[in-house]
């Protein structure tokens, strides 16, 4: 375990941090809130299938095309200073948003908003890591910080079902007005400013490849998850990693490079990246199946739904404030293979889980995944921002949320096109009395389809068709799961066979 360092933080720093927690929090409500919003702009705005998919996706996708640039911006001009350029702006942006009067409009203030909110998770991050000296309070801030997150990403359902109830769809882009109001005009005054004394200008050849890589990368693996394994999907994640290996011989031959290679030959670094990655990458592609199994195969309508994630938040609140206290009596890499154990028993719950089976094993193995996620990712994170230096803390914190990122949309691309496969497998050979071919066809292919299909249908044959289809899909659920608890039991024993090069740990 590292040393303390006496340079404790003081009151002004904690309330900082409660500052700089909110955008983040709001940063991630933005990237739920709008679905609940979709049937209602739809309405306003009419777009097209194609703009419609554009709406819902360009704010993530520029957000994880844009984090490495913006976290080695803030290292050169000043941490604070990009944050508050970015507050400003994604305060500006969610007004454009809400009142956006076509659905181009809408998918231009949408990526404003996901470059604008490229700004906020390095810039919070890393002056979280010199803001904090102390290795516990450190790890204490980053359970914070790393809460602001789960907790805006339970509660956006909630809320935006709340404020569609009373207000017009544009209502939930405003929910983050107050909040940056406030961080620019507390910003200043608490928080302090840092940056690299000697770093150089930005290459700005280096910031678009990276942003084509990553953009084309995360695109192909998008249109995987949605249209299954076609060539062009392989051909923007080729592409993508093409431009990724000329991006990485540029940095190489750079003085100032946008991306301080010399950091993945830190063991530790490397190491808690790959953990991250893969704990979110079981995380989130789990949860794909989660979702559908609360609103597909039970019934419940999405705030409702919503309602039921509710208790995984609580986990994650209970872990982020958990993990820092056992650190200081446990070693760091005996709670985060003990994090991977708590993802096997949860997702051991999720493999149980039948047509019939209710809401039990969902509430269980989701709040002892939640607790298993913030053990590793909370000390991941705090392993990446304090392998690098000070100056340097900017670029970590992007590489950090980007290998985040690549996690969540590899687990929703991969293991969704297993429970396809797994789905159609279970459905092919299957026919009905009554269902055309062509709706049987349709009902084949996904829960969703199926439940569309047997609306159109007479009760008796509706009640069949269903019965198979939950039956297929929860098959598949079960199966992704025992996959993700491999995945987390050999992530588990390498870690640990790792720990005595792993010296930061």
């Amino acid at each position: 375990m590292n040393p303390t360092n006496t340079n404790l933080a003081s009151k002004k720093e904690w309330i900082g941090l409660a500052v700089i927690a909110l955008p983040c929090l709001l940063y991630a409500m933005d990237l739920t809130v709008l679905y609940l919003a979709v049937p209602h702009l739809t309405e306003d705005l009419k777009p097209t299938g194609s703009q419609l998919l554009w709406i819902v996706d360009i704010y993530g996708f520029l957000v994880a095309g844009f984090l490495v640039t913006m976290g080695t911006l803030g290292d050169r001009i000043g941490r604070r200073k990009l944050l508050m350029i970015g507050a400003a702006s994604f305060g500006i942006a969610s007004v454009l948003a809400a009142f956006s009067k076509s659905a181009e409009m809408l998918i231009a203030t949408r990526a404003l908003l996901g470059i604008t909110a490229a700004t906020l998770a390095p810039s919070t991050l890393s002056l979280i890591r010199n803001m904090f000296l102390d290795t516990n309070q450190r790890t204490v801030a980053i359970g914070i910080w790393g809460t602001s997150f789960s907790i805006g990403g339970a509660i956006g359902p909630l809320i935006g079902g709340l404020l569609l109830e009373h207000f017009w769809w544009g209502s939930v882009f405003l929910l983050s007005v107050p909040v940056m109001i406030l961080l620019l005009i507390a910003g200043p005054k608490l928080l302090p400013e840092f940056k690299d004394p000697n770093a150089g200008s930005l290459d700005i050849l280096s910031a678009i490849l990276s942003l084509s890589s990553v953009l084309s990368i995360i695109y192909g693996f998008k249109r995987i998850s949605e249209n299954g394994w076609e060539i062009l999907s392989f051909i923007f994640i080729v592409s993508g990693l093409l431009i990724g290996t000329f991006f990485i011989r540029r940095q190489q031959n750079l003085k100032d490079p946008l991306i301080d290679l010399r950091l993945f030959k830190v063991p530790a670094f490397s190491a808690a990246l790959i953990a991250n990655s893969l704990t979110i990458f079981v995380g989130l592609g789990s949860f794909l199946f989660l979702a559908q199994y609360l609103q597909l195969v039970l019934g419940l309508s999405p705030l409702v739904a919503g309602f039921w994630t509710l208790p995984s938040a609580a986990g994650n609140v209970i872990g982020s404030l958990a993990v820092p206290m056992l650190v200081r009596k446990i070693r760091p890499i005996i709670v985060v293979s003990g994090g991977l154990v708590l993802n096997i028993i949860g997702l051991a719950f999720y493999a149980l889980i039948e047509a019939d089976s209710g809401l039990i094993y969902v509430v269980i193995g989701s709040v002892i995944i939640s607790l298993g996620i913030c053990s590793v990712v909370i000390l991941g994170t705090d392993l990446i921002v304090g392998s690098a230096p000070p100056e340097r803390a900017g670029a970590a914190a992007s590489i950090s949320e980007t290998s985040v990122e690549f996690g969540g949309v590899l687990g929703i691309a991969v293991l969704g096109s297993i429970g396809t496969a797994v789905y159609k497998n279970r459905m092919n050979g299957l026919t009905f009395n009554g269902i055309s071919p062509e709706s049987m066809e349709s009902a084949k292919g996904t829960l969703g389809a199926a439940v569309a299909v047997a609306k159109e249908l007479p009760e008796d044959i509706a009640l069949s068709l269903l019965y198979s289809a939950k039956h297929a899909f929860t098959d598949s659920f079960q199966l992704v799961s025992i996959i993700c608890a491999v995945i987390s039991f050999v992530l588990a024993i390498t870690i640990f066979m790792m720990r005595k090069s792993l010296e930061k740990l």
